[in-house]
């Protein structure tokens, strides 16, 4: 076990460093000169070659990526372009406004897809099977925004106009102070998550039920709730476990869309004014993050699959 997970963690040290590369190569191929973009478009020559040298952007491809590099390393994300601030005192605010949205959304579309994923293979064929499976199915079709522009219109604006649409928070204060302005960017990241995680759930726990161990426990006359707790679960969750660490690791670029539909203050619409102002360092850092984000999930799902599963456990102290 121990070797495995040290192999899964050097995997995904070297993950990261492949990003940290896509990430510099992607964002020196944005559009227009971060100088300009900062002096404007009536800036001369002159002081255009000034800012280069005082950012850094006169020196080679590889002198700069190397010190972004080591900046990131040390924790120093380096200065925006855009503010000439610190990029760690620009992301300070944001990252918990964001880890709260993403903490509690991974929360109940985790729970809510597990739970009505096996609720519904326990009713296999039933009308409330179908109901799930044709609701999770029309709601995995929809793109996050389009979800967001309905709890919009339902929930704020024309049905019933009980949540506000936008961010309330003002500058500097933190979002968790008007705990009503988050429902509808958690509830829309949730909704969109959540219909994989019970498609996947039900499937799995589907196919556990018909196995012979399961039956060979109800033969035995264990109570239901033994047998769904200790023979069928812990080995659903293995499988699903990949699954849910996908659909959370989709939430970390995901809020972005959310954020900006929502005004929100995170990393996803610092993400947006970034590139609109072609601030490369906010870039850099924004979607390092994400990815590591996604590389960590994937590492834990990856545990906790074997860690769960009996047959995987079994295999592995082999």
């Amino acid at each position: 076990m121990t070797r495995l997970i040290l192999r899964r963690l050097l995997a995904s040290v070297v993950v990261l460093w492949l990003v940290t590369l896509l990430v510099f190569v992607a964002t020196l191929l944005l559009p227009g000169d971060p100088a300009r973009a900062i002096l404007g478009q009536q800036a001369t020559p002159e002081r255009i070659a000034a800012l280069h040298q005082q950012l850094g952007l006169d020196q080679p491809v590889w002198q700069r990526y190397l010190d972004w590099l080591g900046g990131v390393l040390t924790g120093d994300l380096g200065t925006s372009t855009a503010t000439q601030g610190s990029v760690n005192e620009l992301l300070a605010d944001r990252i918990p406004s964001s880890g709260l949205l993403l903490v509690v959304a991974a929360v109940l579309s985790t729970a809510a897809g597990l739970l009505l994923g096996t609720w519904s293979a326990l009713r296999r064929g039933r009308a409330a099977d179908h109901t799930v499976s044709a609701f999770s199915l029309v709601v995995a079709a929809l793109p996050e925004f389009v979800i967001g522009v309905a709890l919009v219109v339902v929930l704020s604006t024309t049905v019933f106009p009980i949540l506000p649409s936008v961010t309330l928070a003002r500058p500097g204060e933190p979002v968790w102070t008007h705990p009503e302005q988050l429902v509808l960017p958690v509830l829309t990241l949730a909704l969109v998550v959540t219909p994989y995680i019970t498609r996947m759930m039900r499937a799995t726990m589907s196919e556990v039920l018909d196995s012979g161990y399961v039956e060979m426990a109800r033969l035995k006359g264990l109570p239901e709730r033994v047998v769904l707790t200790r023979h069928a679960l812990p080995h659903a969750i293995g499988p699903v476990a990949q699954v849910v660490a996908l659909q959370l690791a989709w939430l970390a670029g995901g809020v972005v869309v959310v954020e900006f539909l929502f005004r929100y203050p995170g990393i996803g619409a610092a993400l947006i004014d970034a590139v609109n102002n072609r601030d490369v360092e906010v870039v850099q850092s924004i979607t390092l993050l994400i990815a590591g984000v996604y590389v960590l999930v994937n590492l834990v799902a990856d545990v906790l699959g074997i860690v769960a599963d009996p047959k995987q456990r079994t295999g592995v102290s082999s």
